[in-house]
């Protein structure tokens, strides 16, 4: 993400540091109890993800009231959560990929071929009747493809420097369209291990469905990661401006290739938990499964032009667009019309990024203005 090159030459202005005082000086008062707290209060009620998540309360209730007794129960949530188990897994990586400024078109396709390379592996090793060993390992080629395919895409971004949208738009046709239908001969695998299906995709946790578990255990790592650690601190310097990250000494290019193959993993783990779940590769099935995790990571707050996101602001996108589509089903909305929501949604988000970078560009000119002054008295 670039800036104006007057507005580069200008210190960044910290939201809570001291404003310069009518003498050049900045105020030294630290704040007492009930600032902390306006603060803090002005904090959350600024941000995105709270708005949202209002958003998606009203929304729920909405759909209570139009189907009583269908929409607000344990059963229906578990079911969306189950749904929604493998574009979790996915968000969680494309929000690291937007996070940086760039963006993975590839994830449904990805999720397609390493469900069928999974497969493929137990197929020739036990069939339906695979053992746990044979099961692992066709995991481990499913997850290593999709993690190879996206470090691929990564070097094409980092190192051919072309642009992502390309890289992976090529590689959702090549992977999703080409490699998958070629490797099952255009027909979907239907013979899954039932030791995968019956407990991954059918078994529980102490009540909890197995699906809903990992998806949820993955999206509080990747939340850890990226807000505690190194590597989410490079994931959100270099997605507000890889120059300086790189004179920083961050290695920039191999930072991007990290996450996109962190992404292709993801979309790999997602395969493997839609296998378990439909009994089947289902080729065909994921065609906007890019589109809503794209959808999803941008409501929750996260800029297209990097820098800027939230694990549990994608976290409560995907809901409100789980809830929504659903929702409307619910109420016997016609399913096409719900290609329309999605998009609709799409839209929305990106306008409401434009409109926060205006609002966050005009601040910055302010501050740049009110520090020049106290310059020029001091």
């Amino acid at each position: 993400m670039t800036e104006s090159p007057h507005a580069a030459d200008l210190p960044a202005a910290p939201e809570d540091s001291p404003r310069p005082a009518p003498g050049g000086q900045p105020s030294r008062a630290a704040p007492g109890w009930p600032e902390l707290g306006r603060r803090l209060g002005g904090r959350i009620a600024g941000a995105s993800e709270t708005w949202l998540l209002l958003a998606l309360v009203i929304l729920i209730i909405v759909f209570t009231v139009k189907a009583p007794g269908k929409f607000l129960t344990l059963t229906d949530f578990s079911l969306m959560g189950q749904d929604a188990a493998w574009l979790l897994v996915m968000a969680v990586g494309e929000t690291f990929v937007i996070i940086t400024g760039g963006i993975d078109l590839s994830v449904g396709s990805l999720l397609v071929l390493a469900g069928v390379m999974a497969d493929l592996y137990c197929i020739h090793h036990g069939g339906a009747n695979a053992s746990w060993a044979a099961i692992l390992i066709g995991c481990l080629v499913g997850l290593a493809t999709g993690c190879a395919w996206g470090a691929l895409q990564g070097f094409l971004v980092a190192k051919g420097k072309v642009p992502p949208l390309i890289v992976t738009l090529a590689g959702f046709i090549a992977a999703g369209e080409g490699v998958a239908y070629l490797i099952t001969g255009g027909a979907d695998f239907r013979t899954v291990p039932n030791r995968l299906v019956n407990t991954i995709g059918l078994g529980s946790v102490l009540g909890v469905p197995w699906l809903i578990v990992i998806s949820f255990g993955i999206a509080i790592v990747g939340g850890l990661v990226l807000a505690v650690t190194r590597f989410g601190r490079y994931t959100y310097a270099i997605g507000s401006n890889p120059e300086a990250a790189r004179r920083a000494g961050i290695a920039v290019d191999r930072h991007l290739i990290k996450v996109y193959a962190l992404a292709g993993l993801l979309a790999g783990v997602g395969g493997i938990l839609s296998l378990a779940s439909f009994d089947s590769t289902t080729i065909a099935g994921h065609a906007f499964d890019n589109l809503e995790v794209i959808t999803a990571v941008a409501l929750g707050g996260a800029s297209l032009f990097g820098g800027r996101g939230s694990m549990i602001g994608s976290f409560i996108g995907l809901a409100f667009s789980t809830v929504l589509l659903e929702g409307l089903v619910i109420i016997g909305v016609n399913q096409y019309w719900q290609e329309v929501a999605i998009g609709a949604a799409l839209v929305a988000a990106v306008y409401l990024d434009q409109f926060r970078r205006r609002q966050r560009g005009s601040g910055r000119m302010r501050w740049a203005a009110l520090w020049q002054l106290g310059r020029q008295r001091g």
